[in-house]
C-alpha cells in the first residue's frame, strides 16, 4: 500500500465517534494528574494525601510503599534517592511517561492514517500490555504471593 493510500485523511474526525481517541485523552489526562501529584507534593515535607492502606493495617510496607515519594524525587532529578524509597519507582515512572507519549503519538497516527486504524489499535493493545506486564510484574507477583 502506498503512503498516499495510507494517508487518506478524514479531516472531520469527531471525538464522540472515536472511542479510541477518547480513551487516549482520558489516559493521558490521568497520567498528567499523576505527574502533577508527584510535582506538587514535596518529598521533604512527606505531605502525601494518599497513604498505603496495607501498611496502615498491617504495619508492614508493601511493594508499592514509597512510590509517591520516589516519583516526586524522580521529577526533581534526585534519582539515587528515588531508588531508596522504592526500587521499582523508576520502572513505573518510565512506564507512565512512555504511555503518555504513546497516547499522543498513537492518537496522531490514528487521525492521520485512517486506513491503518485496526492495525494501530492492535499494536497499541499488544505493546502496551507487554510493557504493563514487564513493568508491574514485581507487583503482580507480590499480590499473588499473598493471596
Amino acid at each position: 500500500m502506498t503512503l498516499l493510500k495510507l494517508r487518506n485523511r478524514n479531516p472531520q474526525v469527531k471525538l464522540k465517534n472515536e472511542p479510541y481517541l477518547v480513551i487516549n485523552i482520558v489516559f493521558a489526562g490521568v497520567i498528567l494528574l499523576i505527574m502533577a501529584y508527584s510535582g506538587i507534593f514535596s518529598p521533604e515535607k512527606g505531605n502525601y494525601p494518599v497513604v498505603c492502606i496495607h501498611e496502615k493495617i498491617t504495619g508492614e510496607p508493601c511493594v508499592s510503599c514509597g512510590l509517591s515519594h520516589s516519583f516526586s524525587l524522580i521529577i526533581r532529578g534526585r534519582i539515587d534517592e528515588a531508588y531508596q524509597w522504592n526500587r521499582y519507582g523508576m520502572r513505573v515512572f518510565l512506564f507512565f511517561t512512555g504511555q503518555f507519549l504513546l497516547r499522543i503519538i498513537f492518537s496522531l497516527l490514528y487521525t492521520r492514517y485512517p486506513g491503518t486504524r485496526k492495525q494501530l489499535i492492535l499494536f497499541d493493545i499488544v505493546g502496551s500490555s507487554v510493557l504493563f506486564l514487564v513493568t508491574f510484574l514485581p507487583f503482580l507477583i507480590y499480590i499473588f504471593r499473598f493471596s
